[in-house]
């Protein structure tokens, strides 16, 4: 692979008028492609073949329900005044002709229709549903913002107005201030580890154009099939982040070949055949990590695994073509001022600048180094053993929707911003539905039952329950439970439970049983990579083992902020409440293939030190002087660039970013820097050792060794000063 790659950085070279034009050309196809061909996005999570998603596809075809989105819009009398009042019944009356003219809306209900009244008991409160002709993620924002603007109207008079639902709840976008600043400081760690700003913005610039690519990717699929308003800003935080890394760690390859006298042409070659090899690796291991999110068979995580593998893909194409073509035409530009002219270099004088102190005192002390990691690492991640997990969203504090929410459950209870719904289906449906609703409304945790009501044939009958508990709570998710078991003993219709609580209780059930199958999975893909990379047995495994380290740290505080609440007003978190059911899966495939980068980046230069010859205590102190430096700078860019989603991240996304972030931090600077190199010099030769009867296994040649061992070069390409006087100086 490291030949290969050596010669695709020559072709990148030469070719390097051609290699630019084609990814412009295929950036302004996306765009092009996106504006022209995007479709909406949605905002449900369900899976198809449930209990839940069955019901609500009878509940649709039965009740005509239409499957459009809703909003409700909440009322409330002026202080002292009952909404039942005549000049307050009129007021709403023209209120719900107002809605029922909004754009795209299908029906708006009258909260005071004796048929169907949604008044609260002390009859200050009540709210009507919205129904619109689109399906969620289908809402246009000139639709969404009519209705707010409506809203906002009817609020400045004597009543009190909020509106809530997934109507009027804006799909996440890219582009916050918090991603901004997250960018500069991607853009101030990169100018320090390079010493030059010219190379830092070409970092950015060849990232940029990888990441925007892939999001463009993302929203022409949007035209074919229904994705979630998630995966594109999953593709684009994933794809940032991994870009501006695999172009940074090709880039310092580079400038190392340059400052020890390699040519320009000759030193781009060497950086995509050895950094590129390891970038190509690291990449496969992200790669399949999200790609086996496909296995536990849930759709909406399978698009979202293969739409950031998709752009992992292209970050990787973009580092191993485009980069070395932008060297070639920086030339000697992407060195510091000084160096640019300076005499070349030795290794030793190259490795002696970088972090001896450290390393030596880990390998020396690498004992206690280990057990302190571990104790720590072990203390942060007691948290986790605590985790519960929800789809249920709780809108932003201090927005309309959670103004709509609170006042709902001030008048109707908790229960009510969560309705379950018990469908039957059957000849005898209206009567078993009958004699269900006794039994249902003993049950605990149940408020209120509403009469069954029989579809137009007789054959189908639904039952809505309101909880006494809100929607993401977990005497909610009992519930669910306890009404499928009360149904299940009534004989005379075939029963169903749905509503948004039961599809996140079997959402998140489903996702349960997947967890240690897709972990073992994974971990068992990656650990045979790595096996092949390393030529080593207990390399990958001190590497994985690592990684479960980081995974419980990061769990473990995530569970603290999110869920219990330590340091939220750092992370701009509105409420605590259960991590979303999305995230420890993502976590596990995302931070996965991005611990074993710095797993393969780090150690590869530590195995080809000892390739080379090295004692293996002098081979990890050597690889790691070399490797530590451009780590920890890719390490703080990957943290900037998550972070930057959190504070103003919508709550899917917020919980994970934050996860990511941390885990990143934990796996770089402990599992990495202290745990793995005290690991390896507590285990000495043995660390590279492969049984025999594992010989056949082929040799990635992951370190370039085939190339700086036989000293191949560019085939005649010119001299180091021909490179000079032609290429970017």
């Amino acid at each position: 692979m490291a030949r290969l790659l050596y010669r695709l950085g020559l072709g990148a070279q030469r070719h390097r008028l051609l290699v630019v034009v084609i990814w412009l050309i295929a950036l302004a196809g996306g765009g092009v492609g996106a504006a022209t061909l995007s479709g909406p996005t949605s905002d449900s999570f369900s899976i198809p073949g449930q209990e839940s998603t069955i019901a609500q596809d009878k509940l649709q075809e039965e009740f005509d329900t239409g499957g459009g989105a809703t909003a409700r819009v909440v009322m409330r009398a002026p202080d002292g005044q009952q909404l039942t009042a005549p000049a307050n019944a009129a007021e709403i009356k023209g209120l719900v002709a107002e809605l029922s003219e909004q754009p795209g809306v299908v029906s708006a209900s009258d909260p005071l229709n004796p048929n169907s009244p949604t008044v609260s008991p002390d009859r200050t409160t009540a709210y009507s549903t919205v129904t619109y002709d689109g399906g969620i993620g289908e809402i246009t924002e000139q639709q969404r913002e009519a209705m707010l603007d409506t809203v906002e109207q009817a609020d400045q008079g004597a009543f009190t107005v909020e509106v809530s639902g997934q109507a009027v709840t804006a799909t996440p976008s890219v582009g916050g201030p918090g991603e901004a600043i997250g960018v500069i400081a991607a853009l101030v760690v990169l100018s320090l580890t390079y010493g030059s700003l010219v190379a830092a913005g070409m970092n950015l610039i060849t990232a940029g154009v990888g990441v925007g690519i892939g999001a463009l990717g993302v929203s022409i699929a949007t035209g074919f099939m229904e994705l979630q308003s998630t995966t594109s800003i999953l593709a684009t935080m994933l794809g940032l982040a991994v870009g501006i890394d695999y172009a940074l760690f090709i880039i310092n390859r580079h400038r190392q070949e340059l400052r020890q006298g390699n040519d320009i042409r000759t030193s781009i070659a060497t950086a995509v055949g050895t950094a590129g090899s390891a970038v190509v690796t690291a990449g496969l291991t992200v790669f399949i990590a999200l790609v086996g999110l496909s296995v536990v068979g849930i759709p909406f995580l399978t698009q979202m695994g293969v739409a950031a593998a998709a752009t992992i893909v292209v970050a990787v194409l973009v580092a191993i073509t485009l980069v070395p073509a932008v060297l070639s035409y920086l030339g000697r530009l992407v060195l510091p001022r000084k160096q640019r002219t300076a005499p070349a270099e030795t290794d030793a004088k190259t490795e002696r600048a970088v972090y001896p102190g450290w390393i030596r005192a880990v390998t020396r002390g690498r004992i206690p180094a280990l057990l302190i990691s571990l104790v720590a690492l072990g203390a942060v991640a007691i948290p986790a053993a605590s985790m519960q997990t929800t789809l249920v969203q709780t809108p932003s504090e201090g927005t309309t929707q959670a103004r709509a929410q609170q006042m709902l459950a001030d008048s109707f209870g908790e229960g009510v911003n969560g309705p379950l719904v018990a469908y039957f289906e059957g000849d005898d449906a209206p009567r078993t539905a009958q004699q269900a609703t006794k039994a249902i409304a003993g049950l605990d945790d149940v408020a209120t039952v509403t009469p069954p009501t029989p579809n137009a044939e007789g054959n189908a009958a639904m039952v809505t329950v309101i909880p006494k508990s809100g929607p993401a709570s977990a005497e909610t998710e009992q519930l669910v439970g306890d009404l499928r078991d009360q149904l299940d003993g009534i004989n005379g219709a075939e029963s169903y439970v749905t509503g948004t609580t039961a599809v996140s209780v079997d959402v998140a059930h489903s996702l349960d049983q997947a967890l240690p199958i897709y972990l073992v999975l994974v971990v068992g893909l990656a650990l045979i990579l790595l096996v092949l990379v390393f030529r080593s047995i207990l390399v990958p495994l001190v590497g994985v083992l690592g990684f479960l380290l980081t995974l419980g740290a990061a769990l473990g505080a995530t569970v603290a902020v999110f869920q219990w609440g330590w340091l939220s007003n750092v992370v701009n978190l509105d409420d605590t409440g259960p991590l979303i059911s999305l995230t420890p899966i993502l976590m596990i495939g995302i931070l996965f293939g991005l611990a074993m980068d710095y797993q393969i980046f780090l150690v590869s230069r530590m195995h080809e030190a000892y390739h080379k010859g090295h004692a293996a205590r002098d081979a990890i102190v050597s690889g790691f002087r070399q490797a530590a430096p451009v780590v920890v700078a890719a390490a703080l860019i990957m943290f900037s660039v998550f972070a930057g989603f959190v504070p103003a991240g919508n709550a899917t996304i917020k919980s994970i970013a934050f996860a990511l972030a941390i885990g990143i931090l934990v796996d770089a600077f402990v599992v990495r820097m202290v745990l793995m190199p005290a690991a390896l010099a507590l285990l000495g030769r043995a660390a590279w050792w492969l049984p025999r009867w594992l010989g056949w296994l082929p040799a990635l040649d992951v370190e370039g060794n085939a190339i700086t061992d036989s000293g191949e070069s560019d085939d005649g390409s010119g001299s180091d000063e021909k490179q000079r006087a032609g290429v970017g100086s």
